[in-house]
This record gives structure tokens, sequence and C-alpha cells, in this order.
């Protein structure tokens, strides 16, 4: 029997995964990594419209991926290291996963001609 605390990890990192598979929502990672940045810089650098930026942002935040503090009426986000600590050694763990090795070559990128 598995777990509860298992269950909810597994859960959280699934919700994290998902929210990463969009790529406006990796771009936003990549903007934030930078350093903490208001809405409207993000707005700014990433050419995103308002209103999808607000959503991307908020599933983000959701998967506990990235923070906000409310300064005035902007919201200023950052990443929250510890989530991407711990989303980091999942990956690390699958990829030294004995079943990994098997199916390594079905991933590599290919050439095409």
């Amino acid at each position: 029997m598995v777990d509860s605390t298992a269950v909810d990890a597994i859960t959280a990192h699934a919700r994290a995964f998902k929210a990463l598979g969009e790529p406006n929502r990796l771009r936003i990672l990549a903007h934030l990594q930078q350093g903490e940045s208001c809405v409207c810089e993000v707005q700014e650098a990433l050419d995103i419209p308002a209103n999808l930026l607000s959503h991307h942002l908020k599933v983000l935040r959701e998967a506990g991926i990235v923070t906000g503090t409310r300064r005035g009426r902007w919201i200023d986000y950052r990443v929250e290291p510890i989530t991407m600590a711990l989303l980091a050694a999942v990956l690390a763990e699958a990829a030294h996963h004995p079943a990994a090795a098997c199916c390594a070559s079905d991933l590599a990128p290919t050439r095409s001609l």
C-alpha cells in the first residue's frame, strides 16, 4: 500500500510538470530565473497579452513554481527555489532508474536528412 504522503507528493510533482508543459510558461520561468520581476516587466519582455500572462502565472503559482508579492497594484513574481530543487531531484532520480536506460535510445534526438 502506498503512503498518502507519497501520493500527495506525486500529485504535486505531476501538477508542477504539467504546468511546465506549456511553452509560454517555460518562457516565463526562464525570465523569472534571472530574478524577481513585476508583471509589467514580464509582459514587456515576453510580449504575452495581459490576460494570458495572468492565467499562466496563476497556473505556475498554483503549482508552487512561482510566488508573488503584492506591491501596490502590481505583483512581483519570483521562482520558488525549493520547488525547483524538488523537481530537479525527481528528474535526476528518474534518469538513474533502471527502466530509464532501456528507453534512452528511443528518446535521443534524431537528425533528419
